[in-house]
């Protein structure tokens, strides 16, 4: 690795660890509350090197879930080999539990941010939850779980659809009920419409 591979490497580093400090201390203190400088001694950073990649406290906000992917990606390693349904399961609940660290009020603020920018797109096909979304869909269909009426992208669509508007009635009710507890309600009832009637047309055999 070269000197400016090396820097390059650091940069990504040091801008992730004032990302997960952020997001640690917004969960506990709110984000309106949140301090530059409690961020920069969490992180182990100077305010400098935290100027250097932010303009400042708001545009955290500004760069929306980017230590979200970060924090799935770890915390589904374990998972990598395991069946897509129970990946698919470990990803909806440790999105669901990042999002309840954050805590209702800083999401809602993120949310008001993403409605009044008029350049906000929905989700980028290039971020690594979404693709491992994809990716558990696309198995199951393989394996016929899923009916071929809709297709793995289109079923990945949904439930992000779905779950942003289940994250704004929690936002809603001021972060009163479980954000888990709703989802899994939610999605067994789905399933019954995503899932392949493997016995169909049995009965007339």
């Amino acid at each position: 690795m070269d000197y400016q591979q090396r820097r390059q490497l650091k940069a990504q580093v040091t801008r992730q660890a004032i990302l997960d400090a952020a997001v640690t201390l917004a969960g506990q203190v709110g984000f309106e509350k949140l301090n530059i400088r409690d961020v920069c001694a969490k992180a182990g950073v100077t305010t400098g090197a935290f100027y250097h990649h932010f303009k400042g406290k708001d545009d955290l906000l500004n760069q929306g879930f980017a230590s979200l992917d970060n924090y799935l990606e770890s915390a589904l390693a374990p998972y990598d080999t395991a069946p897509p349904m129970e990946r698919l399961e470990a990803l909806l609940r440790f999105y669901t539990q990042y999002m309840e660290e954050l805590g209702w009020e800083t999401m809602a603020l993120y949310y008001t941010r993403r409605l009044a920018d008029p350049t906000a797109s929905s989700m980028s096909p290039r971020r690594y939850t979404l693709r491992t979304m994809e990716a558990c869909l696309t198995e199951l269909s393989k394996g016929e779980v899923l009916t071929p009426e809709y297709s793995p992208q289109w079923v990945a669509d949904f439930f992000f659809r779905h779950f942003r508007g289940v994250v704004i009635d929690w936002i809603l009710h001021r972060g009163s009920y479980s954000l888990w507890d709703k989802l899994i309600q939610d999605y067994t009832l789905f399933e019954l419409s995503f899932q392949a009637d493997k016995g169909e047309g049995q009965g007339e055999k």
